[in-house]
């Protein structure tokens, strides 16, 4: 006799269906799972049939065969421990072959018949609602991140037992329907821009920066503010949409860092000494890095100059695609990875190149060997580089009131205004939620922003004297569109360029 169960597995950032069909012959008792199963999945043998003793059933005294279709793909992980603890009830007769069909099961069973949650639920379900199947069943603590996928039933289950009652229709789970989802505000957590003294003009391209999605370098002395400023940056992220929400929980869940939904914008702030595959991403099983966790959020680096060079380096194709391709001698696995990034770096080694208080103890040597750890290539792709200097410590000790956070007269809170309403002006230019300034191609510049004719004549005239690159010029239009939206103007004039291209010195 030939039993069948669907599954599916996540497979990079997609996933792929597995039909578990199971065989049972007479001989010697045996359990083998065929198929390109690794350990993970081996083991399952032995979770498979404790689940079902312990849930009351009877495991067959013959030869099953459990095979996992197409046998060519790799199997990880313990996704299919449900579907194959289903065969078996179904190769004994314990359950019909019908009640099985046109449904999909995934889960990891403990010994005792419960289940628990899997990583990469929502690759799982999407797979599933593209190969037509609609009724899911998975483990209840992965219910609240498989709801945000529409068009499927899903029915979250406890345990083996609960889900066989179900299946013969003597006890029925209740469905679940999918979530309603609406734009999500980031919660207030650490620094604004109210506990920061000084610095005003940080504090405007800081603003530019987030209201466009623009990569920004701050660089200045030891204490000016720069980790503070960059920290303050995560409280003023413009709130999720649905569609964002749904692709940062995906991510997430891949990487097995949440098993509900994530509500908030990342910002992640790896330390320098992390390697390049727990940044880029990769690994045996290729696995998404810190630029695809900080995905529609941000990645902050700071003292940028300490990460060694080839991790720099890798970040070259990632900041212009906005994506990353992981090869492996089998397989080839994309991750998204449109983040923002917000770096820091101290002008030379010990700090206090050019502070007028303070004595730079630094060679000419090394101040070079320093600035060169950020190559020609990478700043280019750096669309604002901003300088900061140390506040005065007369200005750190005079006294204020600082405002509640939630009141909408504080500094931040009116930033943050103006880059939701500048983000709405985009929106409304490019009749999409997920493209930034930052995002147009050079030929989407062309065609829809528009300049004054100074402000041409202004820009030809600046790239020739800074020998501007393409890449750069094209930078500076998007800055200056940004500075735009900011202020509520229509049409980009010598003005805005003035101020963008006062971000493009190193």
């Amino acid at each position: 006799m030939i039993a069948k169960t669907l599954s599916a597995i996540p497979y990079g950032y997609d996933g792929r269906l597995v039909e578990v069909e199971g065989d049972m012959n007479k001989g010697l008792p045996a359990f083998n799972i065929v198929g390109m199963a690794n350990k993970t999945v081996s083991e399952a043998r032995e979770r498979v049939k404790s689940a079902i003793t312990n849930s009351s059933f009877s495991f067959p005294d013959k030869k099953v065969t459990i095979n996992l279709a197409p046998a060519d793909l790799l199997k990880d992980g313990s996704y299919l421990d449900l579907p194959i603890a289903l065969t078996v009830l179904a190769l004994s007769h314990q359950l019909r072959q019908e009640d099985l069909a046109a449904r999909l099961f995934v889960g990891e069973l403990s010994l005792n018949g419960n289940l628990r949650p899997v990583h990469g639920i929502i690759n799982i379900v999407e797979t599933a609602r593209a190969a037509g199947i609609t009724e899911i069943y998975l483990p209840l603590e992965n219910l609240a991140q498989a709801s945000l996928i529409s068009g499927v039933t899903l029915f979250g289950v406890k345990n083996l037992q609960e889900l066989f009652l179900h299946l013969k229709g003597e006890r029925l789970l209740s469905s679940n329907p999918t979530t309603v989802v609406e734009n999500i505000k980031t919660p207030v957590d650490g620094p604004i821009l109210d506990h920061i003294r000084g610095q005003a003009a940080a504090k405007r391209a800081l603003s530019i920066a987030i209201a466009g999605h623009h990569n920004i370098l701050i660089s200045g002395p030891p204490g000016a503010g720069k980790t503070l400023l960059a920290r303050a940056a995560a409280n003023l992220l413009p709130p999720l949409s649905p569609e964002e929400m749904i692709s940062i929980t995906k991510i997430h869940s891949i990487s097995g860092e949440a098993d509900g939904i994530v509500s908030a914008r990342p910002f992640r702030s790896p330390h320098h000494t992390a390697s390049s595959v727990s940044i880029i991403g990769g690994g045996v099983k290729a696995t998404p890095g810190e630029i695809s966790l900080a995905h529609l959020g941000v990645l902050f680096l700071d003292e940028i100059p300490e990460f060694p060079r080839s991790v720099l380096e890798a970040l070259r194709q990632p900041l212009e695609d906005k994506k990353i391709s992981i090869s492996r001698a089998n397989s080839k696995t994309t991750y998204p990875a449109d983040f923002m990034l917000i770096a820091t770096m101290n002008p030379c080694p010990c700090g206090y190149l050019g502070d007028p208080t303070h004595e730079c103890s630094c060679t000419q040597t090394q101040i070079q060997n320093y600035a060169k750890k950020l190559s020609g290539p990478l700043f280019d792709r750096i669309d604002m580089n901003l300088e900061v200097a140390k506040v005065d410590n007369s200005d750190l000790l005079k006294k204020r009131s600082l405002k509640d956070p939630s009141d909408p007269t504080t500094e931040h809170n009116v930033v943050k205004n103006k880059i939701t309403e500048a983000i709405h002006r985009q929106n409304a230019r490019y009749h999409r939620t997920d493209v930034y300034n930052s995002s147009l191609t050079s030929h989407q510049v062309s065609s829809l922003l528009k300049l004054s004719a100074e402000a041409e004549a202004f820009l030809s005239n600046a790239s020739e004297k800074l020998n501007l690159s393409a890449r750069s010029y094209f930078k500076v239009l998007k800055v200056a569109q940004t500075i735009c939206d900011l202020d509520g103007i229509d049409q980009i004039g010598v003005p805005q360029l003035s101020e963008a291209l006062a971000f493009r010195k190193r």
